[in-house]
């Protein structure tokens, strides 16, 4: 599953790098996961096809697929008329002359706000490329990262008092309802996208987190788990975790003092399992940085030189770079994978038409395509893979 969405993901970016056409390798990434997951539903028995996919975060995906691009349209245009209003310097609205550097004010603005630019495309695009390499580690060494290892035994004390406290709560809210056999199979499917709560999903969280209590409490140290009783304790925590949170947002608890309980134990128990070593955000930081100043060529001239028919003048390029900026700073704030490349070239292309100054419109036909076939293409690219792979390890070498 790794091995197929990140080579074809890798596949789709070097191809549209090589032609110098801006596409997210964000999209690249979730259509090559969701691609994997189509596929794998299709080939497990007792499985239904499109199982193994959130389609209510595949939707908000989408969402932010087409929605992204005419914020930063119609947004830059927008603070590209405002300032030609309001800031009365002709240096701002003129071309630059071929090898000579802007005035000092001009390269400051600029220096800013590409700064802007890089840090909020860094904090989006960067949190995938830790969630990528911990679900790699995750998968394949799971003794040493299913769990936050260092934690402290007090630590795990205090979250074993909560997890108590969040059963009594749970079981207080249960009012008598009878606890189901499968606990953690009801409470997958309450966590799937369209799922609503029922009776019996408040008695398996508490019967869920009973048996993470008493896990708990048992340890001083996670290692003392062996590598089946680390996965199967995060699996619990995730599960409970996450149905606790699902369960507040629709107002299913009747008690505030119950949720409250219920709130701090989830808080601090996502610590054991959400976490980010450090080497992996300087891992993934270098990666951004380095990438960016190998392979920018191609693609800053594109963006740079072919959007519009006129080269791109300072105030179009800060009004461009400060909308992308603010629209990726809110779409961190709220959670939502949205393209940089998405929304800066489409900021550009906003400018190009509120200054007149024309549009190519070969480059904006190539641009839309690239956009619009990204998550196709490689959701096709994923499953293939993915049906190829499977395939010839386990039936061509026969491996087990």
């Amino acid at each position: 599953m790794v091995f197929s969405l990140l080579l074809s993901a890798i596949i789709w970016n070097l191809g549209t790098w090589y032609l110098g056409l801006p596409a997210s390798s964000s999209h690249s990434l979730i259509g090559s996961i969701m691609g994997v997951g189509l596929a794998n539903s299709l080939m497990a028995p007792n499985h239904v096809f499109g199982e193994g996919v959130n389609w209510a975060q595949a939707k908000n995906i989408g969402l932010s697929l087409v929605i992204s691009p005419v914020v930063g349209f119609s947004c830059a245009a927008l603070l590209f008329l405002l300032c030609k209003a309001l800031i009365k310097r002709p240096e701002l609205y003129r071309a630059p002359e071929k090898e000579k550097a802007p005035p000092l004010w001009i390269r400051a603005i600029l220096v800013l706000t590409c700064t802007g630019v890089s840090f909020a495309h860094g904090s989006n695009d960067g949190q995938k490329g830790m969630g990528l390499i911990m679900l790699i580690m995750i998968g394949v060494v799971p003794g040493a990262f299913a769990l936050r290892m260092n934690t402290d035994t007090a630590v795990i004390r205090q979250i074993a008092a909560e997890s108590h406290g969040a059963t009594m709560a749970l079981r207080h809210e249960m009012a008598g309802a009878t606890t189901p056999a499968d606990p953690a199979g009801q409470i997958s499917a309450f966590l799937k996208g369209g799922s609503k709560q029922s009776a019996a999903t408040i008695p398996a969280l508490a019967a869920l987190n009973e048996v993470v209590s008493s896990k708990l409490d048992t340890v001083g140290s996670f290692s003392d788990l062996t590598q089946g009783e680390r996965r199967a304790l995060r699996t619990s925590l995730y599960l409970v975790g996450e149905g606790i949170g699902k369960l507040a947002k629709a107002h299913g608890f009747t008690d505030p003092a119950d949720q409250k309980v219920c709130a701090q134990y989830k808080s601090d128990a996502d610590k054991l399992t959400k976490y980010i070593p450090i080497w992996v955000k300087v891992s993934v930081a270098l990666a951004l940085g380095l990438g960016t100043m190998i392979g920018w060529k191609r693609i800053v001239v594109t963006v740079g030189e072919k959007i519009g028919k006129a080269h791109l003048t300072y105030a179009q390029g800060a009004s461009a770079e400060l909308v992308a900026m603010a629209t990726i700073g809110a779409a961190d704030y709220f959670g939502l994978p949205v393209s940089t490349t998405h929304v800066l070239s489409s900021g550009v292309a906003g400018t190009m038409a509120a200054n007149h100054s024309g549009l190519q419109t070969q480059t904006l036909r190539n641009l839309l395509l690239a956009w619009v076939l990204t998550l196709p293409v490689c959701i096709f690219l994923g499953a293939v893979l993915f049906a190829s792979g499977f395939y010839i390890v386990f039936n061509v070498l026969g491996l087990r």
